[in-house]
């Protein structure tokens, strides 16, 4: 493998595969839920800070207001805006820090507990809860990508 390709790897996160696996939901707020997050070289030796779950929840929508023309005085009752806000951004630790040798396997177990707050909701405004697991490294992350989880 050439620098430039070990640099591109390194900088996209591709140095490792990275899955999430958890029990089907939904959760309950304030309970505990087993994970397992396996990672694996895509080919070259990494060297990681840990493994983590990242746990992210958002409220998202469209919401529609009226507004006064203030030379006429004509209210507008078709203005629409979108809405966006974090709710939740958490990791949880789940594996130390460690070099994963090329072509290597490694699975970390653990438990995250789910943040009271706000429930999975949809509506005008909808709040969705997303789970990943996510290697630390240098350059970009390797990570599961974000699933969406149901949350009660």
């Amino acid at each position: 493998m050439g620098f430039l390709k070990k640099m591109t790897s390194a900088i996209t996160g591709g140095g490792a595969d990275v899955s999430i696996e958890y029990p089907p939901g939904p959760f309950k707020q304030g309970t505990s839920i087993p994970v397992k997050v396996t990672v694996v070289s895509t080919g070259g030796e990494v060297k990681s800070g840990g493994v983590f779950v990242d746990l992210l929840a958002r409220e998202h929508g469209s919401v529609f207001g009226s507004h006064r023309c203030e030379k006429c005085g004509h209210v507008d009752t078709s203005s629409k805006g979108k809405v966006s806000k974090k709710t939740v951004d958490t990791s949880f630790p789940v594996g130390p820090a460690f070099v994963l040798q090329s072509n290597e396997r490694k699975e970390f177990e653990g438990q995250i507990s789910i943040p009271g707050g706000q429930p999975s909701y949809k509506g005008s405004i909808n709040h969705d809860w997303e789970i990943r697991g996510r290697l630390e490294a240098f350059g970009n992350d390797p990570d599961s990508g974000f699933k969406h989880i149901e949350v009660k």
